[in-house]
């Protein structure tokens, strides 16, 4: 199933630092920015060194479009100061808890606390790996801002990270109006012949929405953004996962968590490797997020935009309390384990899984939100398309 034409032909404006940053915070003039990199030696970012190593795409786009975007007329145009940049040891992991050290390009050790979180105003992490959850914590904690933008790469720039976020934010309250309040959702998969329903309890909570927009107080938005959101408040039946490997096991949801991961096809070590990590630490398999694209932009190949297209879903395990959840990395039996993952469904990222409908119940009726990852009528009123 491959996405509407219209998703594909859509136009965005040549990416722009200062109507990216002015749309996202409408930074007060003297306020001040930096950016945040990771690289597995901190130690690389001295004299821009890392900048030598080709596979560093990531880190380069900090560098060239956001760093010197910044000290080459972005903050004077602004009135804003600062526009350093520091890079700290790579996690390993989505969401993984922060070092507390960071490096400086002419070499310096510094502290993420006491020298960054402390004295910027606003925080740009360009990252490998998603540092949304500490990040959120820190802020509202040290009283920053802050927008996290890992996996960034060329498409993304051109149309994720180019789009009005005003519109943004829009379309999506169109959404999260007509999909809060919910007693709960279901997901139909059809895989290797095999059906299955995973059901979500939302038990009447407020959706949320990841909307980009970070104006007001201490907080962090995760760019793209465009996407409708809950904490589920249990979830139960089946789902498949797609590993990394391409291998493919069936989930077994009890209490809200996942139990046990049986193979489909694939490598019977990956499976294995799942469950005795579930059995070692039971909350990595919490369910701890649905989520519902709400923009029209082109596939990135990185799951940060993917998730926020139109017709895709997700569900993700583990950390939660960046989105209201409870479930923090103290409650983890390794702190290794402490991620949130995300675990997205579209045609593209898992082709070989199929979801005929998405449902949702509220105000005491189902209605259908998707169908075979297009937007079912209900969703496309909901935005007036």
């Amino acid at each position: 199933m491959t996405q509407p034409a219209n998703f594909t032909d859509r136009a965005f404006p040549p990416f722009s630092l200062t109507r990216l940053l002015r749309t996202v915070f409408a930074p007060k003039g003297g306020e001040r920015v930096c950016i945040l990199i990771d690289l597995a030696d901190p130690r690389g970012i001295t004299g821009c060194g890392f900048l030598q190593d080709r596979t560093l795409t990531i880190q380069r786009h900090a560098h060239d479009v956001f760093h010197l975007g910044l000290k080459n007329g972005a903050l004077a145009e602004m009135g804003m100061g600062g526009g350093e940049m520091f890079a700290y040891e790579v996690t390993g992991g989505s969401n993984l808890d922060l070092p507390e050290t960071a490096c400086t390009p002419d070499g310096r050790e510094v502290s993420l606390v006491e020298d960054v979180y402390k004295k910027y105003d606003i925080i740009l992490c360009i990252s490998t790996f998603s540092a949304t959850a500490p990040l959120t914590a820190f802020a509202k904690k040290y009283g920053f801002r802050g927008a996290t933008m890992h996996g960034m790469n060329d498409v993304i720039l051109a149309s994720g990270l180019a789009v009005d976020y005003d519109e943004v934010s829009v379309e999506a309250e169109k959404l999260r109006r007509g999909m809060t309040r919910a007693d709960w959702a279901e997901i139909d998969y059809e895989v290797a012949g095999l059906r299955c329903t995973l059901r979500l309890e939302l038990a009447g909570q407020e959706a949320q929405k990841s909307h980009g927009l970070c104006r007001g107080g201490p907080d962090v938005a995760n760019l793209p953004a465009g996407e409708i959101y809950y904490v589920p408040a249990g979830a139960t039946g089946r789902f498949p996962l797609r590993y990394e490997d391409g291998t493919i096991g069936m989930q077994e949801v009890r209490d809200g968590r996942i139990q046990r991961a049986t193979l489909i096809r694939g490598s019977q070590g990956i499976i294995d490797a799942h469950n005795a990590k579930l059995a070692g630490d039971p909350v990595t398999g919490e369910i701890g997020e649905l989520g519902f694209g709400t923009q029209r932009l082109p596939v990135s190949g990185r799951d940060i935009q993917d998730e926020k297209i139109l017709g895709t879903m997700h569900v993700a395990t583990g950390r939660s309390d960046h989105l209201g959840g409870s479930l923090t990395p103290d409650r983890f039996a390794n702190k290794r384990n402490a991620t949130h993952d995300d675990i997205l469904f579209s045609p593209t990222k898992t082709p070989e899984i199929r979801v005929p409908q998405v449902r949702l119940h509220r105000g005491g009726a189902t209605v259908v939100l998707i169908e075979n990852f297009v937007p079912a009528a209900y969703m496309r009123d909901l935005l007036g398309a």
